[in-house]
């Protein structure tokens, strides 16, 4: 047996490539997609932050009496789960105009509660007052409750979110 020239590949080395190539092989074939259904969340749209909510049908609300609401939004971004409660008032003022006030203090974000005694919402932080539509009356409260965008669509009342800030 002659020795082998170097132009020549020893059996050993070629073992060593063969095996080396199909090791890389079976490594990008279990790899690569391992790497995209982990990194495949942070390439999702996420959700979008204008969503519309289903608030039932407009005869569950009665005329002139606000009606609360709540309902929670969940959204996915990344691996990241985030659930949102909100509550709102519904003020239904005839058979086909409604108003749909977010139930947010506009002055600490505090929760404001309808009292039909005296026919308004209070928030508890710093005793601030809105009438029925919203509209702030007394307290600090620098502008009426957010409202939402509404419409009624074959007898259903619905709201797109996010609320839009109303002024003075």
């Amino acid at each position: 047996m002659s020795a082998p020239s170097k132009n020549q590949l020893s059996r050993r080395d070629f073992i060593k490539a063969a095996l080396a190539g199909i090791g890389g092989l079976i490594g990008a074939l279990v790899g690569l997609p391992s790497v995209a259904y982990l990194l495949s969340p942070v390439w999702q749209a996420g959700a979008e932050d204008d969503a519309v909510v289903s608030l039932g049908a407009l005869d569950n609300y009665p005329i002139g009496i606000p009606t609360r609401f709540d309902f929670t939004r969940t959204r996915v971004n990344g691996w990241e789960r985030t659930a949102v409660s909100y509550g709102l008032y519904v003020v239904r003022k005839s058979e086909s105009e409604v108003r749909v006030f977010s139930d947010i203090c506009t002055h600490l974000g505090c929760r404001v509660t309808w009292h039909p005694d005296i026919q308004h919402y209070i928030s508890p932080c710093h005793d601030g007052h809105f009438d029925l539509l919203g509209k702030n009356i007394s307290g600090p409260p620098p502008r009426p409750l957010d409202e939402f965008v509404t419409k009624i669509e074959n007898g259903n009342l619905i709201a797109t979110l996010p609320p839009f800030k109303r002024t003075g």
